[in-house]
C-alpha cells in the first residue's frame, strides 16, 4: 500500500502577509543555523579533538588512524533512520522529540567519556567514543531530516550555507578554542585538560536540548499505515542481528583469513611488525564489510523492514541514482584523505604547538570555511548546482597540494606573524604565539575551498530527498558521504607511515579526480536537479 504524500512544509498559508512570510523565513534560517551548531559540536569531539587528546597521551599514528573507526555509526545511520521516520516521541511532535532525546544522550556520553582514559583503559575509551558517534549520528539524522522538511526549495542554498556557518562555529568551539585551552604552554591562560573540555561540551548539549524543545517550528507528519509499525521494529532488530553476525564472522574468520593471505607477502617487506598487523586488520575490515552489508540487506527483506526498503527503493527508482551515490562517496574523498590525520601531522610531524594549531587550523581556518560557505551559497545562485560542484571540487583538489608543499618545505619558509596575548574571558593566550606563514596560507586555501564545496554538496543532497522518507534517504546519502571521512582513516594511518607524508598528500590529491570525472558524466541529471518542481508546476499552471 503506497504511503500518502505529506503536506509540503514549504506551502505558504494563503492569508500570510509578506512581512509575516519574511519573518517566518528568518525564523527558519535562524533555526537551521542553531541546529548546524548542535550538529558540529560533537563531530569534532569524535574526530580531531579526540585525535589531539590521544596524540598528547602518546598513542602512535597507526593506532590513532584505526581509532578513527569510532566514527563508523556515521556510515551506518541509514539502518536506524527509518525508525525516526516511522515513529515520533511523545509531547514535542515530529522530529523535535528525537532531537531533545539525542542531545540529552550526547550530554550524558560526553560526561562519561570525560572520566575515561585513552591510555589506562583504551578499550573502554574507544567504546564510549563509539557510543558518542552513534548518538551524534542519530542527532544528525533528525537534524538533516528536519532541515529538509522545513526549508522550501528556494531557501535551500542559503539554508545549507547557514547550516555550515553554525556547524563550523561549533567546531571553532570544540576544536579551535579547545586546542588553545589545552595547550600546555598556555597554562596561565586556563590550562584546561581534555576531560574538562568534554565536560563543558556536555553542558552545552544540555543547552541545545532546551532550545530544541522551545523554539523549533513544527513540521507536518505524513500518515503512516499502522500495520507497518510491527514490521519496522522487527526489521530493525533483524538488521542489527545481521550486523552483529557480520562482526563476529569478521573476528572469527576474517582476521585469520586476512593474515593467511597477506602474511607471506608482508614478511618479505621492511615494514615493522605492528605496521604489518595494521595492513592485515585493514584487509579483514574490508572483507567484513563485503559480508555484512549483503547480510543486512537480506535480513531487512526477510523481516519486511518497510520504511527502510520503501525509502531506499524510492531513491533508487530515480534517474541516475547509482551514479549519484558513487559521486557522493567520491566528492569529498580527497578532502577526507588529507584531513583524516591532519592533527597528528601538524602536531607530531610538523611540531607545531597546540595553541598555534588551534588558532590557525581551528579558529582562523574555520572562520575562513564559514566565509567560503557563504560565498559558495551566493555563487550558487549565479552558477547553478552543477557548475558550482565542478568549480568548488577543483578548488578542493588543488588545496591538498598545499599540504604536500608544507610537508616538503617544512615550517618557517614564509614570513609569519605574532599573535599577541589576549584574554576574552572564555578563551585566552598567556603569551604571544608565533603563527607560521606557510601553515596560515595552506589552511586558508583549504578551508575556503572546503567551505564552498560543502555548501554546494549539502544543497545537492537535499535536492535528492523525497519528503516521505527524508530521514531515511538523507541518512543514506550522508552516510555514503561520510564513507571517506571514516573509512580512509585506517588506510591513511598505514599509508602515512609506509610512504611518508609528502607522497601521502599527493595520493590524496589524485583521490579527488574520479569525482570530477563522474560529475562531468552526470552533468545532465545534476542540472535537472536545479529545477524546483514546485516552481515548474506553477509555471505550467500559468
Amino acid at each position: 500500500m503506497p504511503l500518502p504524500e505529506p503536506v509540503r512544509p514549504s506551502a505558504r498559508p494563503a492569508a500570510a502577509s509578506p512581512p509575516a512570510q519574511r519573518l517566518a523565513a528568518a525564523h527558519r534560517l535562524l533555526v537551521v543555523t542553531l541546529l548546524g551548531f548542535a550538529s558540529g559540536l560533537p563531530l569534532a569531539l569524535t574526530g580531531q579533538a579526540l585525535q589531539a587528546w590521544m596524540t598528547l597521551e602518546g598513542l602512535d599514528v597507526a593506532t590513532i588512524g584505526f581509532l578513527s573507526l569510532v566514527g563508523l555509526p556515521y556510515t551506518f545511520k541509514f539502518l536506524w533512520a527509518p525508525l525516526m521516520d516511522r515513529f515520533d516521541l511523545p509531547w514535542l511532535g515530529r522530529r523535535r522529540g528525537w532531537l531533545v532525546a539525542t542531545q540529552l544522550a550526547l550530554a550524558g556520553v560526553l560526561w562519561l567519556l570525560s572520566h575515561a582514559s585513552p591510555t589506562g583503559a583504551l578499550q573502554v575509551f574507544a567504546l564510549l567514543a563509539v557510543a558518542l558517534a552513534f548518538v551524534s549520528a542519530s542527532q544528525d539524522v533528525v537534524i538533516d531530516a528536519y532541515r529538509t522538511d522545513l526549508l522550501p526549495a528556494a531557501e535551500r542554498g542559503m539554508g545549507s550555507s547557514l547550516n555550515v556557518l553554525g556547524y563550523r562555529l561549533a567546531m571553532i568551539v570544540s576544536g579551535g578554542v579547545a586546542f588553545i585551552w589545552t595547550d600546555p604552554a598556555n597554562a596561565a591562560g586556563g590550562g584546561w585538560t581534555w576531560p574538562e573540555v568534554y565536560r563543558l561540551m556536555a553542558a552545552l548539549m544540555v543547552g541545545a536540548a532546551l532550545l530544541s524543545a522551545t523554539i523549533l517550528p513544527k513540521v507536518p507528519r505524513p500518515v503512516m499505515p499502522p500495520t507497518l509499525a510491527r514490521h519496522d521494529i522487527t526489521g530493525f532488530f533483524a538488521v542489527v542481528a545481521a550486523v552483529a553476525a557480520g562482526y563476529l564472522l569478521t573476528q572469527r574468520l576474517g582476521v585469520p583469513l586476512a593474515g593467511a593471505l597477506l602474511g607471506p607477502f608482508l614478511e618479505g617487506t621492511a615494514l615493522a611488525p605492528t605496521l604489518q598487523k595494521r595492513w592485515i586488520d585493514l584487509l579483514a575490515l574490508l572483507m567484513g564489510i563485503a559480508v555484512t552489508l549483503p547480510l543486512a540487506a537480506w535480513a531487512a527483506r526477510r523481516a519486511r523492514f518497510h520504511t527502510l526498503l520503501d525509502g531506499l527503493g524510492n531513491y533508487f527508482r530515480q534517474s541516475g541514482a547509482w551514479g549519484f551515490l558513487a559521486f557522493i562517496v567520491l566528492y569529498k574523498l580527497g578532502d577526507a584523505f588529507a584531513g583524516s590525520l591532519m592533527t597528528p601531522f601538524l602536531l607530531k610531524a610538523m611540531a607545531y604547538g597546540s595553541a598555534e594549531v588551534g588558532v590557525v587550523n581551528k579558529v582562523i581556518g574555520l572562520w575562513l570555511t564559514i566565509a567560503g560557505a557563504l560565498v559558495g551559497g551566493a555563487l550558487m545562485i549565479k552558477l547553478g548546482l552543477w557548475r558550482a560542484l565542478m568549480l568548488f571540487g577543483i578548488l578542493q583538489m588543488a588545496s591538498n597540494l598545499g599540504f604536500w608543499w608544507l610537508a616538503v618545505n617544512g615550517r618557517d619558509v614564509l614570513p609569519g606573524l605574532d599573535l599577541q596575548a589576549f584574554d576574552w574571558g572564555f578563551v585566552s593566550l598567556a603569551q604571544p604565539t608565533r603563527v607560521d606563514g606557510g601553515l596560515l596560507m595552506v589552511i586558508a586555501f583549504e578551508n575556503i575551498s572546503g567551505g564552498m564545496g560543502t555548501a554546494a554538496f549539502v544543497a545537492f543532497l537535499m535536492s535528492l530527498c523525497n519528503q516521505r522518507f527524508t530521514a531515511t534517504q538523507f541518512a543514506l546519502l550522508s552516510a555514503f558521504a561520510s564513507v571517506g571521512r571514516v573509512w580512509v582513516g585506517p588506510l591513511a594511518g598505514v599509508l602515512a607511515e609506509s610512504i611518508g607524508w609528502p607522497t601521502f598528500f599527493v595520493v590524496s590529491t589524485v583521490a579527488a579526480l574520479p569525482a570530477l570525472v563522474l560529475l562531468w558524466v552526470l552533468r545532465t541529471p545534476v542540472r535537472a536537479l536545479e529545477v524546483d518542481p514546485a516552481t515548474a508546476r506553477g509555471a505550467a499552471d500559468d
